[in-house]
């Protein structure tokens, strides 16, 4: 049996949460291995052909848990009210997950997709054998538990200035041009947070804005099978503001990009699911200096875009936000 006091371990950033729990064995001659790894995953299991897996470790790490060998750390609260319950049985450990190491996410697959989805997941397993990882050694489904966890992204604590992004365009027949500045207060936003947007136009020509299109786009970069990089719109809104010619507009719009507007998006980079729990938009992959980006499995990042809409032509500005 295995127990785990949560599923969900936060990233801070600086350092992760300790994975720990308690295995009971039963009485075998054999050993008792315990592993957690990172792994990759393109492709479902009913897929796998001739011995080959769709699947990539990134990272893995097994101790010995039952016979005891060497010391062990100091038990957590929680391992030791577990203790309490299981008796002499119960043998405590604890992985320590590295900073390095990708977030949980995964793609989401259309409704008519069956079995696990393309991402990254977390596994720790329990299994009995007599070596740690011996190929020719075969393990029994019997002889196996497992349990999946998440690795979910904590937000720093300091939040930078937002970005800001400019634009300006002529349009033919007319010498003087239509500027557009869009800006948002801070660079990052938690899931479900509403984003105001500050829009500022000075429109000097004689044509005439007739509407205002925000739109917020997720790009995922895919790095572990091959360089697949595209974007999705998650969210897209058309606000119906006249912008008459030689007069100017200053206004904010609130966005809000939710995963339910977003169900039946094929591909989608969504924050790593437990079993059949509702889960957000993926969270931003933070990248710190030093790190593999080639670790990272899957990468997502959002854009603000804004479009104005006017009589002939339209004007396009971006800028980026968490």
């Amino acid at each position: 049996a295995l127990y785990l006091g949560k599923r969900d371990f936060v990233d801070h950033v600086e350092s992760v949460d300790v994975v720990g729990s308690v295995l009971i064995p039963k009485p075998y001659l054999s050993a008792v291995w315990v592993y957690l790894a990172c792994a990759f995953r393109y492709g479902s299991d009913d897929l796998d052909v001739i011995g080959l897996s769709f699947r990539k470790d990134i990272w893995v790490k097994r101790v010995q848990i039952y016979p005891v060998v060497g010391t062990k750390p100091a038990n957590t609260p929680m391992q030791e009210a577990l203790l309490k319950k299981c008796g002499d049985q119960g043998h405590p450990f604890t992985f320590t997950i590295d900073t390095n190491l990708p977030c949980s996410v995964g793609l989401q697959p259309a409704p008519e997709d069956a079995g696990k989805s393309c991402g990254v997941d977390y596994e720790v397993k329990a299994y009995i054998a007599k070596e740690a990882d011996d190929p020719d050694e075969k393990i029994s489904k019997k002889d196996t538990c497992r349990l999946i966890i998440r690795k979910i992204q904590f937000a720093p604590g300091k939040v930078g200035a937002g970005p800001k992004a400019d634009i300006s365009k002529n349009f033919m027949m007319s010498d003087k041009p239509v500027h557009l500045e869009a800006s948002i207060e801070k660079e990052l936003y938690f899931h479900g947070d509403p984003i105001p947007v500050n829009v500022k136009i000075n429109n000097e020509t004689t044509k005439v804005v007739k509407k205002i299109k925000i739109t917020v786009e997720q790009t995922t970069e895919v790095l572990l099978y091959q360089s697949d990089k595209y974007s999705k719109t998650v969210f897209t809104e058309e606000f119906a503001e006249e912008i008459k010619g030689e007069s100017t507009l200053e206004k904010t719009f609130t966005v809000i990009p939710l995963l339910s507007n977003n169900k039946e998006k094929r591909g989608l980079a969504v924050d790593g699911r437990l079993k059949d729990e509702d889960t957000n938009l993926a969270s931003t992959t933070i990248i710190r200096p030093g790190m593999d980006k080639g670790m990272q499995g899957i990468m997502v990042s959002y854009k603000i875009k804004v479009n104005l809409l006017v009589s002939s032509g339209g004007l396009l500005g971006g800028l980026t936000a968490r």
